[in-house]
C-alpha cells in the first residue's frame, strides 16, 4: 500500500481494513478478461487484489502524487484526472465494463448521475458512498430519503445495498458510516424516454415537492398539462415523492413528444 498523507481538500478518506477490500473486490467478480475502471483508487488498497484478477485495471485519480506511484503498481493504467470529467459514453467501446470505487463523499452523486445516463454498457457498479446516499438511491416512492437521485438512478440501473461499513476502518475517520452499492444496468429496451427531458421534470417536480403535480404542471408546462395527466393516469393532486420512476419517465415523455 501507497503511504501518504490524506488531503482535506479531495476529500479522502482511505480505506485501511483488507477484510472489507476483499468483500467490495469479491462483489465485482473480476475475471482475467475484465476490464475494470477504478474511481479514486488512493493507496491503492482495492488496486492490488484486482490487479491480480482482472485482465486490466484503469484508475482514474485526481491527486497527482498518487497517481504517480500507483502508475508503478503491476497491471494498472494509473491517470491523472477529476473523475467528474470522464466522458462516460466513450467507454461504451469497452462492453462489459466493471467500474469499482470508494467514492469522495463529496463527488458521489454527482459522479453517479453521470454514470448512470452516460455508459450503458457496462455489466456493473460496486462503489463505496456515504449511508444516506445509498440509501437515497434506493428509496422507494412515499419516504423521506425518495428523491431525484432516487428516481434517476433507478431509471438506469437496478441498485442494491450490499454492505454497510463503519467509519472505524478508514484513516482518517470519516464522521459519517458508509455503504457499499451495487448497481447493474437496466436492458436497453427499458430506456424509452429521452435523458435530458427525464432530467428536466424530476429536477423541476423535486425543487417544488411540496406541490401537488397539478399546480406544477400548470406553472411549467401548462400547455401540456391536460393530455399529460390524461395520458399518463396520474392524480393532479399527488405530490413529486408519491410518484414512482416509471410514472416519471412516462411523464417526461408526455411533456415532450411532439
Amino acid at each position: 500500500m501507497i503511504h501518504a498523507p490524506a488531503k482535506k481538500s479531495l476529500g479522502q478518506n482511505f480505506l485501511q481494513d483488507m477484510n472489507i477490500a476483499r468483500k467490495i473486490v469479491d462483489a465485482l467478480e473480476p475475471g482475467h478478461k475484465d476490464r475494470v475502471l477504478e474511481i479514486g483508487p488512493g493507496k491503492g488498497v482495492l488496486t492490488a487484489l484486482l490487479a491480480d484478477r482482472a485482465g486490466l485495471v484503469l484508475g482514474v485519480e485526481k491527486d497527482y502524487f498518487l497517481t504517480f506511484a500507483l502508475d508503478r503498481c503491476p497491471g494498472l493504467q494509473a491517470v491523472n484526472m477529476d473523475a467528474l470529467q470522464l466522458d462516460w459514453s466513450r467507454l461504451d467501446r469497452w462492453p462489459g465494463l466493471k467500474i469499482i470505487g470508494n467514492l469522495p463523499y463529496n463527488i458521489a452523486q454527482t459522479l453517479l448521475w453521470d454514470m448512470a445516463a452516460g455508459c450503458r454498457s457496462f455489466d456493473r457498479a460496486v462503489v463505496m458512498v456515504q449511508k444516506e446516499v445509498a440509501q437515497r438511491i434506493t428509496a422507494g416512492p412515499g419516504g423521506k430519503e425518495y428523491g431525484a437521485l432516487s428516481i434517476w438512478l433507478q431509471s438506469f440501473t437496478t441498485p442494491r445495498v450490499l454492505f454497510n461499513v463503519s467509519p472505524g476502518v478508514f484513516r482518517p475517520r470519516p464522521s459519517v458510516d458508509s455503504s457499499v452499492l451495487e448497481l447493474r444496468p437496466l436492458p436497453a429496451d427499458k430506456i424509452f424516454f429521452v435523458p435530458r427531458d427525464l432530467a428536466r421534470v424530476v429536477k423541476t417536480m423535486f425543487q417544488n415537492r411540496r406541490k401537488q403535480l397539478g399546480r406544477i404542471l400548470k406553472t411549467y408546462w401548462n400547455d401540456r398539462r391536460k393530455i399529460a395527466l390524461e395520458q399518463c393516469g396520474l392524480d393532479p393532486r399527488a405530490r413529486p415523492e408519491q410518484l414512482s420512476p416509471e410514472d416519471f419517465q412516462g411523464l417526461s415523455k408526455c411533456l415532450f413528444s411532439e
